[in-house]
């Protein structure tokens, strides 16, 4: 059995930078440090910020009074924001930058007259974040069907954004059905899907003919992780979307010679190491990596964090347990 590994997968740079505002914070200020929702849909993550001392919440009125409360990397509500400005709660806000684009793209045509179409998947929490970033609210459209009959009141006034996690070819067959249909559709300056999300699906498409099986390490809440098993379901290869090397069942293993594996944005890579020891024991042979680009991309950390935490992380290092520089990506996701 050969294994082949999709390079880029595993953490990108949204990721990386909100699980380090959890752990400085945590540095610099000490336990509880509330977040609300999981920082990122990864319950190894999760658990590790956890044993860390972070609370995860899902509602601010489980926050203290005057306590730290870090927002996830998908973005909040303005509502949630306004709660916790009102509460006198400290903020660290770990949104990813690349949501953050899509807010201000809405805001933006909103406030040109513009009805605003978001492309994405009903109750992700990034779509109820973008969806609460709009006074008067958007139109979401998570389907093809979805797009033959939304209606808007003006269509030369008509302009649509995208959840970032989208499948790429997904999100290009609902985006032009509704440019069929209004004509005038604006489009945002600048592709919303992140471009970590295109390089893992790229990395998965290029497996095409040379993998006969595919992991896929994620949570089942990842909107990135199930569309990378979607794309290799789409391309003839039988993809499973596992959280860990527990979750193979060897019956899969029947047949396959050549074992693909990849992993979500929000994924660890030491899943990946274990999963590779799992198919070791099955009788492997031999361990490649396919790269089809090498991500470089990072984002800064909040200006309260990086201005008062040089002094205190020396005195409080960060235990760093979640973040692994081994994973050999860089990117966003």
């Amino acid at each position: 059995m050969k294994v082949v590994l999709a390079s880029p997968r595993g953490f990108c740079a949204g990721v990386d930078r909100a699980i380090e505002i959890v752990e400085r914070a945590l540095a610099l200020l000490g336990p509880p440090i509330y977040v609300r929702h999981e920082i990122v849909h990864n319950r190894h993550v999760v658990e590790a910020l956890r044993e860390q001392g972070a609370v995860f919440v899902e509602d601010l009125d489980d926050v203290p009074d005057g306590a730290t409360v870090v927002f996830s990397a998908h973005g909040v509500p303005l509502a949630v924001e306004e709660e916790a400005r009102r509460r006198g709660l400290r903020v660290f806000d770990a949104t990813c930058p690349l949501v953050t684009k899509v807010h201000d793209e809405a805001k933006k045509r909103y406030s040109e007259g513009d009805t605003v179409i978001l492309i994405g998947h009903a109750g992700h929490p990034e779509v109820v974040g973008t969806m609460g970033r709009i006074p008067g609210g958007c139109l979401l459209v998570g389907s093809p069907a979805e797009a033959e009959t939304v209606s808007v009141p003006d269509p030369e006034r008509v302009a649509y954004v995208t959840q970032t996690t989208l499948s790429l070819d997904e999100a290009a067959g609902i985006v032009a059905i509704l440019k069929s249909r209004f004509p005038a559709l604006k489009a945002p300056s600048k592709d919303d899907i992140c471009y970590a999300t295109q390089n893992r699906q790229n990395a998965v498409k290029k497996l095409e003919g040379e993998v006969d099986l595919l992991f896929v390490l994620g949570a089942p809440n990842s909107s990135n992780s199930n569309r990378l098993r979607e794309i290799g379901e789409r391309t003839g290869i039988r993809s499973h979307l596992i959280e860990s090397a527990e979750n193979i069942d060897p019956q899969w293993l029947g047949g396959a010679r050549r074992v693909g594996i990849t992993a979500g944005a929000s994924a660890p890579e030491h899943l990946v190491r274990e999963v590779v020891d799992r198919l070791r024991e099955c009788g492997i042979i031999d361990v490649r990596e396919e790269r089809t680009v090498i991500e470089s991309t990072t984002f800064g950390l909040p200006r309260e964090l990086t201005a008062a935490s040089a002094d205190a992380l020396t005195l409080v290092p960060s235990p760093s347990k979640v973040r692994d520089p081994g994973s050999g990506t860089g990117g966003e996701g």
